[in-house]
């Protein structure tokens, strides 16, 4: 049974017209032990067969796990939004859990950001995030039921587009409880930059950036 009703499919065909460059999707599952393992795999299968620029790879987490390592995958259901076709490129754009809901759009917002290869983002954060010379990893934690959640997720995988040393993942967070509890996460949307900065809500732009200069010092 589809996931995507007929209105949903032919919508989003109708978008993927746009894609310009390959855009591959990667995802890291376990049918077994993982919850909503499958109806992710489904979302990506989906979503996928709408447009002959999108391609799906799918891994065992668990057999497939130097490919896991490869990417840094350290828990599912994972999903890697990446760019494809001949000159791969991954930009640390990672989902961990369902991307269900409302985070359902920014799957679709990811593969027409990376697909066009532009961030949109300021030219004052692009700057600076082209000086950045530590790592930084941001962890939006989400719910499907959030509607500000996908803002503030869209905004930390354009930071990761961005630069290199940026990873931005969006952690569902009723599936990843343990996470939560680790960084207190009381409401949605809370992103946890470098372990140590957090920040409530869906930030504008430059209070996100501000919020990461703090986090590298």
């Amino acid at each position: 049974m589809s996931l995507l009703s007929e209105q949903d499919r032919e919508t989003l065909a109708q978008e993927f017209k746009a894609l310009e460059t390959p855009v591959k999707l990667i995802v890291f599952t376990q049918e077994f032990e993982c919850q909503y393992c499958r109806e992710t795999r489904q979302i990506a299968e989906e979503v996928a067969g709408l447009s002959d620029k999108i391609t799906l790879e799918v891994y065992d987490f668990v057999e497939d796990q130097e490919i896991a390592e490869q990417y840094n995958i350290d828990k599912i259901p994972a999903t890697i939004i990446m760019r494809g076709g001949d000159e791969p490129q991954d930009y640390g754009i990672r989902y961990y859990g369902i991307p269900s809901g409302y985070e359902f759009s920014s799957i679709i917002h990811d593969i027409l950001m990376v697909s066009q290869g532009d961030s949109e983002l300021l030219p004052e954060t692009r700057e600076w995030l082209k000086n950045l010379t530590e790592p930084v990893h941001m962890q939006v934690f989400v719910t499907p039921t959030c509607p500000y959640c996908p803002q503030a997720v869209l905004l930390a995988h354009k930071m990761a587009m961005e630069s290199d040393l940026v990873t931005a993942d969006m952690v569902e967070a009723t599936e990843f409880p343990h996470l939560s509890v680790k960084y207190s996460v009381m409401g949605v949307p809370r992103t946890v930059i470098n372990e140590t900065v957090h920040m409530e809500g869906a930030a504008p732009e430059p209070l996100l950036l501000a919020k990461v200069q703090e986090a590298v010092g």
